[in-house]
Formats: structure tokens, C-alpha cells, sequence
């Protein structure tokens, strides 16, 4: 079994030249994701008969099979049989996959089920209508609106990460930036989000959650098999400076843990600004 497996991967281990980042390839191929998925964000939301949660949950799925596949494709063909927990499915670029999955299961109110354009149609020119009711499915989705949009994008502009000699591993990691993209701007458009007065505040227990699941696994992955494989979840691994550019010269300058400190925090900036920049579209909407 595992032999027509592995014969079935290698059927799909098309060569390719390693692209290099900011090449033609990146900035185009970049370009055409980032605007389809842009497009296709706005197109679905306005299908108001689409429920939103089965929208997520195939968004979900597709991530989920398109990570087996992933999975399997390093541990028989790139890693000789061997797991390197480097590639283990838990980055800030991952969450989406397990929040997509789980959101049809969560706790939502009914009031909020029309796309933005929507809202506004029937409502009296003095009254702004409320763009989430703060339950579960808001802090979800607003957590895949800003966290989700700020991985995506961050991550296609420095690429390093997801650039293989492989087609299907390169074109992997694409798309599924692209898809961040989409469910980010999903949630935007149909108005899942929670913008209301402590909205962006609602999802950093989400976040804090996730990085001390993180720190976990990089601390168990240190203490049973590095040195033969080694984890950098959130890339906020103790036990090494961070490698993130800027932050990796602040681990060397003030200790790991100043680096990986001033690397969350600039990372909820940046999730901070997306949200606010995003609501400021959403009120003028209204």
C-alpha cells in the first residue's frame, strides 16, 4: 500500500527550477492570485443564498487534503521517509485550515447573514447596521479576516518559505496564500466580521491560545527529538533566535526571548491595522 502511494506522489514530482523571490514568476503569478481571489471573495459574498458557513468549511477541506498531500510528499520524496517537524501544519498561516473546519460547529446569532451591500438597502439613512453580533462565529471570522489576511499577504511577499524545485510543493504554497486571501475578504465582504466597539480586542485570547499551543509543540519537539529534527511553530521557537528578518537582530541583540516578543507584537500590529483599515471601508459602506 504504501508502495502505490509513494509510486502515486512521484507520478506528481514534476521538476522545476527553485523561483526565485520578487522573479517574474513570483510578482506575476502573485499579482493574478492576490486579484482572483480578491474577485472571487466579492463575487461569492453577494450569493446570499450561499450559506457562509458551508462556504468556509469547503475552504477548509480543501486546505486540509491539499496539507496531506503536502505531508505525504515530503515524508517520501523530500525527507527519505523521515518527519522534520519543521514542516508540521501549525504556522499563523495553518490556523485557517482548523478554524474553517470548525465554524459550521460554532455558536452564531441569525443577524447577520447579508453581505455588506446588502445591509444597507432597506435601512433608514440614520441607521448603521451591526456588522457582527460578537458570538463564536465572530471572533472566528474576524480572527480569518485580520490574522488570515496578514499571513497571506505577508507570506507572498517574502516566499522563501513555500519555493521548492517541485511544482506541485511551489504551486501548493500559492495557492493556499491565495485562499487566505479569499477567506479573509470572504468574511469581510459577507459581513461575518465583529467590528464593533472591542471587536479586533475579542480575537487576541484566540491568538495568545495559538501561540501557547506553539510554544508547546516547539518545546516537546525540542525535548524528545532535535537534534534529528527540530519545530519553529509561529516562529517563536525559545530555544533559537527568531528567524524572521529584523527580529532574528533583536534575538541576537537582547536575547531570544525580546526577539520572539517584538515578533508577536508586530504581528498584532499588523493584524490591528487590517482590521481598522478594513472597518473604516466597512462603516463608509454603511
Amino acid at each position: 500500500m504504501l508502495n502505490i502511494l509513494e509510486r502515486l506522489l512521484s507520478a506528481t514530482a514534476w521538476p522545476m527550477t527553485t523561483p526565485s523571490p520578487y522573479s517574474a514568476f513570483h510578482l506575476l503569478l502573485g499579482a493574478l492570485g492576490i486579484g482572483a481571489a480578491a474577485a472571487a471573495a466579492r463575487l461569492l459574498s453577494r450569493r446570499n443564498a450561499v450559506k457562509p458557513e458551508r462556504v468556509l468549511f469547503f475552504c477548509g477541506l480543501f486546505l486540509a487534503c491539499s496539507e496531506l498531500y503536502k505531508q505525504l510528499f515530503l515524508y517520501f520524496l523530500v525527507n527519505n521517509k523521515t518527519y522534520n517537524w519543521w514542516y508540521f501544519p501549525f504556522q499563523l498561516c495553518s490556523t485557517p485550515m482548523y478554524l474553517c473546519l470548525i465554524f459550521p460547529f460554532l455558536n452564531h446569532s441569525r443577524r447577520n447573514t447579508a453581505p455588506l451591500r446588502k445591509m444597507t438597502q432597506h435601512a433608514a439613512p440614520e441607521q448603521k447596521p451591526v456588522l457582527s453580533s460578537g458570538t463564536a462565529r465572530g471572533i472566528c471570522a474576524t480572527f480569518l479576516q485580520d490574522f488570515g489576511l496578514l499571513g497571506g499577504f505577508m507570506a507572498l511577499s517574502f516566499p522563501e518559505g513555500f519555493l521548492y524545485p517541485y511544482w506541485a510543493l511551489t504551486l501548493h504554497g500559492f495557492i493556499w496564500h491565495f485562499l487566505l486571501i479569499f477567506i479573509g475578504l470572504y468574511c469581510f465582504f459577507r459581513g461575518l466580521t465583529d467590528f464593533g466597539e472591542h471587536g479586533f480586542a475579542k480575537i487576541i485570547p484566540l491568538y495568545a491560545a495559538f501561540c501557547l499551543l506553539a510554544t508547546f509543540i516547539n518545546t516537546a519537539v525540542q525535548l524528545t527529538v532535535y537534534p534529528a529534527s527540530y519545530a519553529d511553530m509561529f516562529y517563536i521557537n525559545c530555544f533559537f533566535p527568531s528567524e524572521q528578518p529584523v527580529f532574528h537582530q533583536i534575538s541576537l541583540a537582547l536575547g531570544n526571548g525580546w526577539g520572539h516578543l517584538a515578533y508577536l507584537l508586530a504581528s498584532c500590529l499588523g493584524a490591528f491595522f487590517i482590521h481598522h483599515i478594513l472597518k473604516f471601508f466597512a462603516r463608509k459602506s454603511v
